[in-house]
């Protein structure tokens, strides 16, 4: 059964079934991916920090740059003609060498969000993906760049064209452009390109541009009469395209992550897609399932579901339904209710400092701001209200009667926010709560347990061992602040929620997975 970690046990309860309701994938994530002189496919994974190596006969996947290694955030990877493999680590800003022995060179700190890396012979050339980036030359032997382009829209996957040229996106303006690496003034190539995000060539010398939209659209444009040709992959967020020997297109998402194979016929899945957490995870009244996963509102099979980050601002984290209404909070400090009717959008909240989780109570919104240590209230009219001030609120519960509830894991504790008395402490990591009639369950991270809370008596029991929750075991690494540029990755969230048949939802961010669990 795939997996992207084996250090986790087996999940055991003695009072609930638990099942997954969709599968993990083996890959937690995938950014840029290109092919190694070993013929394998090698995936960067930026929210994994880690880069794997794929068998695309088999699907078979193998970590060959940990999560807890000098690299962070790796979103593209392209390997010179000695088989260096060369990393834009975009987190720390950051371009290294993995010599063929894996030993890891720092080769500049100075290129602002590295993402796109190509390599032409011996030459390294890296893009910026910001607005007003630069295509630079990278020396590798002296750190020093050539600026080869400026006043890029967003650059991204590029790579050297027929004509000796880098091909480059512009994300932000639906552009492409090329420029020589010997220098010249770049030229534009291509306009009204679907919100294009990688550039590539296949071996008949056609390019490829993809789209990071919603369809998974791909561009495919004769270079001799600019003729162009259309398909839609139905893989949302894409990220970048590799050729296999036989010119058959891989394409990784990182809405989804996976690599698919795709034509103009149809798609074949080669890793499965899957949840980059999930972070927080709720059920509406018809009992159908959201999970914030980061770049996208996971629903329905929990694999396919919408990416609606072009309208909610993406790095969804906490996740309430109530009402025909999903409020979704963002690791950038936003909060919005999302329509799924109608697929309207109402920001209600902007500024804030790293909400998690969210409540919907009947005159408003209860949020765990978590960065700036309180818990606030939302109106219907958006006023602002400070609730309650913790160390670092987590997750929040409501209760029948109306009594609020906050975990908090600086405290190690679950408190009750009427009266600011913590009903248990001694805690491990306590994130996601919920309530069950006078029962709140909650995810003790740091001991992988599900423990209950008899409200009336205040016993505690443990209720499920061995959750798949946090970081893999082994695996400690400390995430920077949030922030847009660079892109950081989502700090992690083990949310829980209840059903209204009665059950609970685990968000099993250490795999991959929604956990539905049922009273045995």
């Amino acid at each position: 059964m795939p997996t992207r970690s084996a250090g986790f046990g087996t999940p055991s309860s003695e009072r609930w079934r638990m099942r997954r309701l969709n599968e993990p994938s083996p890959l937690w994530g995938s950014n840029g991916l290109t092919f190694g002189p070993d013929g394998r496919l090698y995936v960067a994974q930026f929210l994994a920090g880690q880069i794997s190596a794929v068998d695309v006969t088999t699907g078979a996947v193998e970590v060959v740059v940990p999560p807890d290694g000098p690299v962070q955030g790796p979103d593209d990877l392209a390997f010179g003609a000695d088989g260096s493999m060369y990393i834009a680590d975009i987190t720390p800003q950051r371009v290294w060498r993995r010599s063929p022995d894996g030993e890891f060179t720092p080769l500049s700190e100075e290129i602002l969000v590295p993402n796109g890396i190509t390599c032409v012979g011996d030459r390294l050339f890296v893009n910026e993906m910001r607005p007003g980036g630069r295509v630079v030359e990278l020396l590798p032997d002296s750190g020093e760049t050539i600026v080869l382009a400026e006043g890029l829209a967003m650059g991204n996957a590029m790579q050297q064209g027929p004509d000796g040229s880098l091909y480059y996106p512009h994300m932000m303006t639906g552009q492409v452009w090329r420029v020589s690496p010997d220098g010249g003034a770049p030229q534009e190539v291509a306009d009204d390109v679907h919100e294009p995000v990688a550039v590539r060539f296949d071996h008949d010398g056609a390019l490829i541009v993809l789209s990071r939209g919603v369809e998974g659209i791909v561009t495919r444009i004769d270079p001799d009469t600019g003729r162009r040709g259309i398909i839609e992959t139905g893989v949302a967020g894409m990220d970048n395209a590799a050729f296999d020997r036989e010119n058959r297109m891989l394409v990784s998402s990182f809405g989804s992550g996976g690599v698919t194979q795709v034509d103009a016929l149809g798609t074949r899945t080669v890793v499965g897609r899957g949840l980059h957490g999930p972070f927080g995870v709720t059920a509406d009244e018809a009992g159908r399932v959201y999970a914030g996963d980061h770049f996208r509102l996971a629903d329905g099979d929990l694999v396919t579901g919408d990416l609606i980050q072009p309208v909610t601002g993406g790095a969804h984290h906490g996740v309430a339904a109530a009402g025909g209404l999903v409020h979704v909070t963002s690791m950038h400090g936003d909060v919005r209710t999302f329509d799924p009717a109608t697929r309207e959008v109402r920001l209600r909240a902007k500024g804030l400092s790293e909400p998690t989780g969210i409540a919907a109570t009947d005159d408003g919104l209860l949020v765990a701001e978590s960065g700036a240590g309180r818990v606030i209230h939302l109106d219907a009219d958006d006023a602002l209200t400070v609730v309650a001030e913790l160390p670092h609120p987590v997750d929040i519960a409501v209760d029948a009667d109306g009594h609020r509830y906050a975990s908090d894991d600086a405290l190690g504790a679950v408190v009750r926010l009427d009266d600011a008395e913590s009903i248990v402490d001694g805690l491990d990591q306590p994130q996601g709560i919920a309530l069950l009639h006078d029962t709140l369950y909650v995810v003790e991270v740091g001991t992988r347990t599900l423990l209950a809370i008899t409200l009336t008596t205040g016993a505690t029991r443990p209720e499920a061992t061995s959750l798949p929750v946090g970081l893999p075991p082994g695996v400690h690494r400390e995430d920077p602040n949030p922030t847009l540029f660079p892109p950081a990755r989502p700090r992690p969230f083990a949310g829980l929620a209840t059903t209204p048949d009665g059950n609970l939802l685990l968000a099993a961010n250490g795999e991959g997975t929604v956990q539905l669990l049922t009273p045995r």
